[in-house]
């Protein structure tokens, strides 16, 4: 990280200096609004699709703007294509590259050689070296989790390997693939690919439906690992408890399904709940408090439509027995990476939720009181980047990656 201080500079000086020079620092604002959090909606552009929410505040909740100047700086510029970025015990910042490489970070920007031991990933499309996090003893026994696109014979499919961090840094060892979201299907799309672990030492993987109109129905085959939300146990096993764990009919891991391509999770750092973000199809992003066994609705209601600009068969957004999303998108953020923030650094960001835009470049700042959404805030919109994960450092700082290769610290 760059060791001088912070220069407090309008938007388009810092957009400037972004594009000519590398690195930067700057501060964040939006659109000269004033402080507060009863400002008009951050979406001013005329939905998609026609929609009616389901409830108010389903989306275009209230625009809100942080109180005070928050600082931002470019940690480096110099990462292929990241994916995930997790903070280990240090500060450093372990990284995965989309191609099927790690790499740490330091916080001046130093970038290590490339980990070796990967196994081999499918990085076309959106393919590739995915999520990942440590294990919750990662400081004894140095195990990393990640997940990625693997090559079958027949096509490919999201898979969940661990590994040992050798000491010194170097390469994976022992490594092993512990999960598979058979069946395998040609596609270079959809494959899920975040990872983490409750607090009920159990980790949590989403999958993809793949895309095609072939395998979207397979989100609803509870006898299919794409489209879901599985929970397993530290070696890949079903976790005991898991809501169809007694049910002949479907697989064990499953913890909720219905999902059309989730590449967000996080558990609120108060409820203990399971929040995840999903990309729609032509608008209908969601925001979905996750709960055990539900049935989040892909492919049969959506608030999107076809790329092509055809309806989804059905054309309909509300089915009894069917999840509704907490919040969508219409035109979409494309959410990627999220995370709460429990940090110190800006006491008004406490317990908010922070998830990465691709599309949209930009970080949304979302605020949830009683499982609703009550604020929305746009950052870091003036860097014109593609926004692929975020993290909270050990410094009480958010350290974001975007598909541009740069590592953001945000925070004062």
């Amino acid at each position: 990280m760059n060791k001088k201080n912070f220069m407090l500079i309008p938007v388009m000086a810092a957009f400037a200096i972004a594009c000519n020079s590398g690195p930067v620092n700057g501060t964040v604002t939006e659109n000269n609004l004033p402080a507060g959090d009863t400002l008009p909606p951050v979406e001013t552009r005329p939905a998609e699709n026609d929609f009616q929410p389901a409830f108010e505040g389903q989306t275009r909740a209230p625009g809100m703007r942080t109180s005070i100047e928050v600082k931002y700086s470019v940690v480096t510029d110099k990462l292929k294509k990241p994916w995930g970025v997790v903070s280990l015990p240090d500060g450093r910042l372990l990284v995965t590259q989309k191609e099927g490489t790690m790499v740490i970070v330091t916080g001046e920007g130093e970038v290590s050689k490339e980990i070796s031991g990967i196994p081999e990933v499918d990085s076309r499309g959106q393919g590739g070296l995915l999520g990942l996090t440590l294990d919750p003893e990662f400081s004894t026994n140095r195990i990393v989790y990640w997940a990625f696109s693997e090559p079958q014979q027949n096509g490919n499919l999201t898979a969940l390997a661990k590994g040992r961090l050798s000491d010194d840094e170097t390469k994976m060892e022992n490594v092993q693939v512990i999960y598979r979201a058979t069946p395998a299907f040609r596609s270079t799309l959809h494959y899920g690919g975040r990872v983490l672990f409750g607090k009920d030492g159990y980790l949590y993987l989403s999958t993809g439906e793949r895309s095609d109109k072939a395998s979207r129905p397979q989100a609803q085959d509870l006898q299919s690992g794409m489209g879901k939300i599985i929970r397993l146990t530290k070696d890949g096993q079903p976790a005991p408890g898991n809501p169809f764990e007694n049910d002949a009919n479907a697989r064990p891991e499953i913890y909720s399904y219905g999902h059309r391509n989730v590449q967000g999770l996080a558990f609120h750092p108060e409820t203990g709940d399971l929040w995840e973000t999903e990309f729609g199809p032509r608008g209908g992003d969601e925001l979905n408090r996750i709960e055990p066994g539900k049935n989040y609705g892909w492919p049969i209601i959506s608030y999107g439509m076809e790329y092509s600009g055809e309806p989804i068969p059905g054309k309909i957004a509300r089915k009894e027995g069917l999840e509704q999303p907490v919040y969508y998108w219409d035109p979409v953020l494309s959410p990627s990476g999220m995370t709460f923030y429990t940090g110190d650094l800006i006491p008004e960001w406490k317990n908010d939720l922070f998830i990465c835009g691709l599309n949209s470049m930009h970080i949304a700042r979302i605020r949830i009181k009683d499982n609703k959404v009550a604020g929305e805030e746009r950052l870091l919109a003036d860097q014109k980047e593609r926004f692929r994960d975020i993290n909270q450092g050990n410094d009480g700082a958010l350290y974001a990656v975007t598909d541009g290769g740069k590592l953001y610290r945000i925070g004062n």
